[in-house]
């Protein structure tokens, strides 16, 4: 069931977004069936990649999901604010100086990237009592993390007062199962959780998770494979797609031979053609080099010159006549043409693509929780 929405809401804005809550249920059920025993949790960064993370947070809850990382101090605050005490909130860069008080009050788990980070929260432990923690290793990304000679100087009293939750690392080279350097990283990283007290590991990420049960440990942490993102690239998707996106006319027009479209013309009809402009563009997150398509009743119609900041001209031709008329939608992402397919025709990732999607859009939640009672149900019974 979709949630309500205004008409005024729709009819003001340019382009819809559609977001499929049910989707995103049963692309964690699909990464839990692959797992052998290991806890699945969920990457919400970003706004739960653009999407809404406190209310993918609550559908996922109701799947059993009972962690949750974010990147950033200010995201675990306010989804802290948004879900309640119940959850485990892991910040992924770890609490940034200044911020130690809040975090703390807030129970959030801070993700110890350095000797720095981990002394300067056991220095709030002793101001608040025992604090979760989490330490990430650097295993061979060279990104964040303790170095190994950084793992092998930690006292052991730098755990005074810390309630070590996991010991985790991450993949360089996931989405690439033949890549020797996921072995490299996961010898690595066996030997560097060797030097800590006893915790609960996390290597895998959405495409960790299809390297095997040696990569899974006892908890994983997909993010993209959520929102539908391919995390076995060069395969079949196993996942569900979870977003749609359309765009409404502007107006239609026709044009006749050797006429310019859109800014530099840097496209000229070489023959009569019908135009149709729509309300997308860059400024809504649409790649500006994505020089894609859209479709109606199943006809493509690709872009005719560039995408412009709010909008993008299309070659209408192959439509019946009278086909699209003024506030008609046309599909952008959705059955014909998926997120992974956008970031191929824009040489990037779906990740960036999900991400990008701007605030102008009208969004409409389908297979939201409706029954408050339900949710808290399930975050105790996540516990």
């Amino acid at each position: 069931m979709a949630v309500p929405s205004t008409p005024s809401d729709s009819a003001a804005t340019g382009a819809i977004l559609t977001i499929d809550l049910q989707a995103i249920r049963d692309n964690y059920r699909r990464l839990g069936a692959r797992l052998s025993g290991a806890e699945c949790a969920a990457v919400v960064k970003a706004d739960g990649y653009g999407l809404g993370a406190a209310d993918i947070c609550n559908a996922l809850a109701s799947e059993g999901c009972r962690a949750f990382f974010v990147a950033h101090p200010a995201e675990a605050l306010e989804l802290r604010t948004a879900l309640g005490p119940q959850p485990d909130i892991y910040i992924l860069n770890g609490v940034y100086p200044g911020a130690e008080e809040a975090c703390a009050r807030a129970g959030l788990i801070a993700v110890a990237n350095s000797t720095e980070q981990l002394l300067a929260w056991q220095a709030a432990s002793r101001r608040h009592g025992p604090l979760p923690v989490a330490i990430q290793v650097d295993s061979g990304m060279s990104r964040l993390g303790m170095a190994p000679s950084e793992v092998r100087a930690i006292a052991p009293s730098a755990f005074d007062g810390l309630d070590l939750r996991l010991v985790m690392s991450h993949l360089a080279c996931a989405d690439e199962a033949q890549n020797p350097i996921n072995g490299m990283q996961r010898s690595a990283f066996e030997e560097l959780r060797r030097l800590l007290p006893d915790a609960p590991a996390s290597l895998a990420n959405s495409s960790g998770i299809f390297l095997g049960t040696d990569f899974q440990y006892d908890l994983v942490r997909p993010g993209a494979a959520l929102y539908g993102v391919n995390p076995t690239p060069g395969q079949d998707n196993p996942m569900r797609q979870v977003v749609g996106l359309q765009a409404k006319v502007i107006q239609t027009r026709e044009l006749a031979i050797d006429i310019g479209i859109g800014y530099g013309h840097a496209y000229r009809t070489t023959t009569p053609l019908r135009t149709a402009t729509i309300a997308i563009g860059y400024a809504d997150g649409w790649p500006r080099r994505a020089g894609a398509a859209a479709w109606l009743d199943g006809i493509r119609l690709p872009f005719a010159g560039r995408v412009s900041m709010d909008s993008i001209v299309l070659d209408i031709s192959a439509l019946p006549p009278g086909r699209p008329v003024a506030g008609e939608l046309v599909e952008l992402i959705g059955p014909h043409q998926t997120v992974d397919d956008l970031a191929a025709i824009a040489g990037t990732i779906g990740y960036e693509v999900l991400t990008g999607l701007g605030g102008r859009f009208h969004r409409i939640l389908e297979n939201g929780v409706v029954d408050r009672d339900m949710t808290a149900k399930a975050w105790g019974s996540a516990r």
